[in-house]
């Protein structure tokens, strides 16, 4: 049962990529989620997919000028409208997850998204998302660590 969720999982974050690639190859003339509408209409996109694609999606939608600070800060040396689309959806999707997904652990975003770079990207894309997906781990490990804890 889990491997069958890990696998329905790992395709919604594949559909999830797809979508956002769309939405920005448009100049963001629709929102995401306009796309993720039309991706259901004209996609085989099975129905054990869709609310984990949702899922991100809104994570995205209504975080994304966190989700962006936050890549922003863990990118060295790079601007988050710098890179190729597919790059920077990836870390977006994975992002999302680490900060709004609280049941996937932050290294099965990293490795899922290392997957989506080696599937969709350059050949350099795998290493790039794995390093500032790291730093970005690192980054809310190190804010969780300094948070006090309540008092019992």
């Amino acid at each position: 049962m889990r491997d069958r969720s890990f696998r329905e999982r790992s395709r919604a974050r594949a559909w999830a990529l797809q979508i956002l690639y769309a939405w920005e190859s448009r100049q963001g003339d629709a929102s995401p989620l306009a796309v993720y509408e039309e991706f259901l209409t004209e996609r085989n996109v099975a129905s054990s997919s869709r609310l984990y694609i949702r899922r991100i999606l809104d994570a995205i939608v209504n975080h994304a000028a966190e989700i962006d600070r936050e890549l922003e800060n863990a990118l060295t040396n790079w601007r988050l409208n710098r890179l190729a689309a597919i790059d920077r959806n990836i870390l977006r999707i994975a992002a999302a997850e680490m900060l709004f997904v609280g049941e996937v652990p932050p290294r099965v975003s990293i490795q899922e998204a290392i997957a989506l770079a080696e599937k969709f990207g350059t050949t350099e894309s795998p290493r790039f998302v794995n390093g500032v997906l790291d730093a970005l781990m690192r980054r809310i490990e190190g804010r969780e660590r300094r948070r006090p804890s309540p008092e019992v």
